[in-house]
């Protein structure tokens, strides 16, 4: 198959766009494109000083890649989790975050939960209902927490993450399938900042995954591909396994299904929000808003750990 732009021979074809292209024209293209939906979508200015949530693994770091391209002023911030599956999972993704910032001379925060909290997330989770079966919803509270924070006290104007196209179509029908009024509200490529949130940013979200995998390969970006090893079985990964099984049938469907939402999402009402609380309180223990009672949910989970961990010795 050849290039569409030059005739060469191409290394990626995308059917959802008929478009097949040579290594630098993809490049180039993929790069062009992330400008453009920063710009479309007012994701962030040009001279916003950026933070860039890194997990090690490919999406991340090549929106990291990509934004310095572009001579965007970002940083990167890695949290590790203390997830220990026998093959240093946590300690394996840090190091291909860090190899990457150390070989472009890039800024890596790192915010090591365990030295932070006093327990890694697979620890803590054996103390709270958060973490009951999988740490995964302590894990996504934890991370969302020190995210918003590392970013306001660093005084960074936008978070950045590598959610791709695959990522929030498959969001996008678990939330549907089950009707989350909230979520599917909130849904979004920005959340623009409010009191005591930073803005969050997804410059990524109208990329296919294997565009993503497409762009760190050929720029060589070494990434850690093992996937969390608590992320078996997730509905995460089922609802991608059943979008891909359309994809195959009909092109484009993940792209007509997720963009169709967001256009829709101008003529839609959700009401539900009259009834929910508002975030008008603040922590007393880290000052971040919180919707009731005197403590954050962050805080009041990690006290409860600590508690319980001390009782037990």
């Amino acid at each position: 198959m050849k290039c569409r732009k030059c005739g060469k021979k191409a290394v990626i074809n995308m059917r959802q766009h008929k478009l097949a292209l040579c290594e630098e024209d993809f490049l180039a293209w993929f790069t062009k494109q992330t400008l453009h939906t920063i710009q479309r979508d007012s994701l962030f200015e040009a001279d916003a000083k950026i933070l860039v949530a890194v997990s090690g693994g490919k999406d991340s770091l090549a929106l990291w890649d990509v934004l310095t391209g572009l001579d965007y002023s970002c940083d990167g911030l890695y949290i590790g989790l203390g997830i220990d599956d026998g093959q240093a999972y946590s300690d394996r993704s840090c190091a291909y975050a860090q190899k990457f910032a150390g070989e472009r001379n890039l800024h890596l925060i790192t915010v090591d939960v365990e030295r932070a909290q006093g327990a890694s997330i697979p620890e803590a989770a054996r103390f709270t209902p958060r973490g009951a079966g999988k740490p995964c919803s302590l894990c996504g509270l934890t991370r969302r927490h020190i995210m918003n924070r590392v970013a306001l006290e660093g005084g960074y104007d936008v978070l950045v993450t590598g959610h791709n196209m695959d990522d929030e179509a498959a969001t996008l029908m678990g939330n549907t399938m089950n009707w989350l009024v909230g979520y599917l509200e909130s849904q979004a490529p920005m959340l623009p900042e409010k009191r005591g949130f930073i803005r969050k940013a997804k410059p990524f979200h109208r990329f296919y995954e294997r565009e993503t995998a497409a762009y760190a390969f050929l720029r060589e970006i070494e990434y850690i591909q093992q996937e969390c090893p608590y992320s078996v079985d997730a509905k995460s990964i089922y609802y991608k396994n059943i979008l891909n099984q359309i994809e195959t049938d009909r092109p484009g469907a993940k792209q007509g299904f997720y963009l169709s939402f967001l256009q829709a999402k101008d003529q839609i009402t959700f009401n539900h929000h009259k009834e929910r609380a508002t975030l008008d309180q603040t922590c007393v223990t880290c000052g971040q808003p919180t919707r009731g009672g005197t403590q954050c949910a962050f805080c009041s989970t990690w006290e409860r750990v600590q508690t319980r961990k001390e009782a037990i010795g």
